[in-house]
């Protein structure tokens, strides 16, 4: 065993990212053995593979915009579930979770958005939220993205109330706690049960973030194609007076263009023209300068051949 850190603040938690029936039963995550015979039949479920999460054939839509809604009211009914949860964004699919037999309502929902950035917007801003006077609970939809989910009618799930001595750590409403007791590392291996993430613990007040799509180059290709169509469709369906301002910007800033290269060329036609007169300046003062050198050294020459002359 190690000793887990001795700083550790009592605030400091950390939330499942995969399921495990025993470390669900652990308040800090380290227990190795069932608390309760519901931890004990949940775990043999797991090992022996006998619950498929993907099996229902109610599940339907996309999972990653789909949001799980608890704590319901029973006197809540579709219509107001949708119209409650139509303010973060538009409702999709909805299946409030009846009772095979009586048709009541089971007290849940599921709720499926048009889009991924939606469903994210309803969980941060829904969770504790009131629906017919009742305080519901929001989560991202386990039974499809958690890996090895057991529900609570098989003896897993997560939350729970303290009356019924089966409390579910590792979700959002009961995250567990950072460990204070050493941790049994060769024991969780064992068991298969990922050891708390020393070093990288939440506050309690953050908010954890539900699993995100992967996204293949295929489908940001997808996503660019998409988003071009859809520029192209708004443009073809301008009005005229829209068409006809564009065409008149596009006119105007063609204009704009060719006058900025037309005062450019002129500007520079100017810089050679000057350029070109000093040259010309400087050969002609050049040129007169050597031709009144040369004359006087002629008129030097000739008036010393006189002054010879005359002695």
């Amino acid at each position: 065993m190690q000793m887990s850190g001795r700083n550790v603040n009592v605030n400091s938690v950390f939330y499942a990212e995969g399921y495990h029936p025993v470390q669900a039963g652990s308040i800090d995550g380290t227990d190795i053995l069932p608390h309760d015979n519901a931890v004990y039949r949940a775990f043999l479920c797991s090992s022996a593979g006998l619950y498929d999460p993907l099996g229902d054939p109610k599940l339907i839509g996309d999972p990653y915009c789909t949001l799980f809604v608890g704590h319901l009211s029973h006197l809540t009914t579709e219509q107001s579930l949708r119209k409650a949860l139509s303010k973060y964004g538009r409702v999709k699919d909805l299946r409030l979770v009846r009772h095979i037999v009586t048709g009541a309502s089971r007290g849940y929902a599921f709720v499926e958005y048009e889009t991924e950035r939606e469903m994210q917007r309803a969980y941060k801003e829904a969770h504790h939220s009131f629906i017919d006077d009742s305080e519901v609970i929001v989560d991202y939809n386990r039974q499809q993205l958690m890996p090895g989910w057991i529900p609570r009618r098989l003896g897993g799930g997560l939350g729970g109330k303290k009356e019924s001595g089966q409390l579910r750590f590792g979700g959002r409403e009961r995250p567990f706690r950072a460990p204070l007791r050493p941790i049994p590392y060769d024991d969780l291996e064992r068991l298969g049960i990922p050891p708390p993430p020393e070093g990288r613990y939440m506050s309690r007040y953050q908010v954890p973030s539900p699993p995100r799509r992967k996204r293949s180059s295929v489908d940001r290709e997808e996503g660019i194609h998409k988003r071009s169509m859809e520029r192209g469709v708004n443009m073809r369906k301008s009005s005229p007076v829209e068409k006809e301002e564009r065409s008149h910007k596009r006119s105007m800033d063609s204009e704009d263009h060719s006058f900025k290269r037309s005062s450019v060329e002129t500007e520079h036609h100017r810089n050679r023209n000057s350029i070109d007169r000093a040259e010309r300046s400087h050969k002609r003062t050049s040129r007169d300068r050597d031709d009144r050198s040369h004359k006087r050294h002629k008129s030097h020459r000739r008036e010393r051949s006189t002054s010879h002359d005359h002695y």
